[in-house]
């Protein structure tokens, strides 16, 4: 009994889908490449999204996506966001990379997750109970992925409510300044109509 709890333990560390979630920066000019070791028939999903920007510019990264003899086989360019999945027909190592090439000044937030589900045959009778558990981890890795992308998206909403924020408090501390600068002038320049002015 251990040992067959033991075996389906392992199989189900082996066929459940994992998720590597990761938050990089990316600076002006630069590229950040990962690779993923995948065999026949394994699927890979990468989903990203662009948090923030340091130093301005537009919330947008270069992405794609290169199979294991370094043919392009994914390219997006200038997008916020993005999905892309893939079934592996081979072997080997599919790198991803996100670039900031096109950018001269503005370092990029990109929070990115790396879904990936290993092949298993058709040939094994899975067990209603582990049916029902690969459902549920399925269900489960969708929640996640929502959470992430409501995680990311609070992050650039946040970002633009502090930005503003301080534009307002700067424009607002102008606005006071000018105003007493103008009232300096104005009591000024009316003592000014009312001095008698002699000449001797």
């Amino acid at each position: 009994m251990l040992l067959r709890l033991t075996n389906l333990f392992s199989f189900f560390l082996l066929v459940l889908p994992f998720t590597l979630a990761h938050r990089i920066e990316i600076d002006p000019g630069e590229k950040e490449c990962y690779f993923e070791s995948l065999q026949p028939q394994d699927k890979m999903t990468i989903t990203y999204e662009v948090g923030g920007s340091i130093g301005g510019g537009h919330l947008d990264i270069d992405f794609y996506v290169t199979d294991p003899q370094g043919k392009t086989i994914y390219t997006q360019h200038k997008k916020p966001q993005g999905s892309f999945s893939l079934s592996a027909d081979q072997g080997g190592k599919f790198s991803y990379c996100f670039s900031n090439e096109m950018s001269s000044y503005a370092r990029k937030v990109l929070s990115f997750n790396v879904h990936g589900q290993l092949y298993v045959g058709d040939d094994e009778q899975i067990a209603p109970v582990e049916q029902e558990v690969r459902d549920l981890s399925t269900g489960l890795q969708l929640v996640k992925d929502e959470q992430a992308y409501l995680v990311v998206r609070e992050r650039v909403h946040r970002n633009t409510c502090e930005s503003t924020n301080s534009r307002v408090k700067w424009w607002a501390i102008v606005q006071t300044v000018i105003l007493f600068s103008l009232c300096a002038w104005n009591v000024h320049y009316l003592k000014s109509w009312f001095e008698v002015k002699r000449v001797l």
